[in-house]
């Protein structure tokens, strides 16, 4: 599942996205009708994903998979996202991490104000050899 549309910039510790997709009627986080706030905390790790695999490119370094690991401080400005006419701003800045685990500072808005702000943590699997920090769960 793909929500982003397009990367509209991006440094060694910040990202910006755009995207359309939350007034889709197909959008797969969508249900009973809506597309509630909440949904905005996967608009940003796909951000978060998208800066890991830019970064390491850039670094002609191997991206790695992550899964989130905790969300923390989120605040919404909103009830839903299906119901904002213009494009979502999906924006993501490296607070610090490591081989094992990044801290992100994140955030969804329009073109007018934040929807939904936080921090979130993205654990890494070991490398090769070692077991996982942490499973992805099926």
């Amino acid at each position: 599942m793909c929500l982003l549309d397009e990367v509209v910039e991006w440094t060694a510790d910040r990202i910006c996205c755009r995207s359309e997709s939350h007034r889709r009627e197909d959008n797969p986080l969508r249900a009973h009708g809506r597309l509630g706030s909440a949904c905005g905390i996967e608009y940003a790790a796909q951000a978060m994903a998208v800066h890991g695999a830019v970064r390491a490119a850039s670094l002609s370094q191997q991206s790695r998979p992550g899964v989130l690991a905790s969300v923390r401080g989120l605040t919404t400005h909103a009830d839903r996202l299906d119901d904002i006419a213009g494009p979502l701003f999906a924006s993501a800045t490296l607070v610090n991490g490591d081989g094992t685990m990044v801290l992100y500072e994140f955030s969804l808005a329009d073109s007018t104000r934040v929807l939904l702000s936080g921090r979130a943590a993205i654990a890494f699997a070991a490398t090769s050899g070692a077991q996982p920090v942490m499973r992805a769960l099926s």
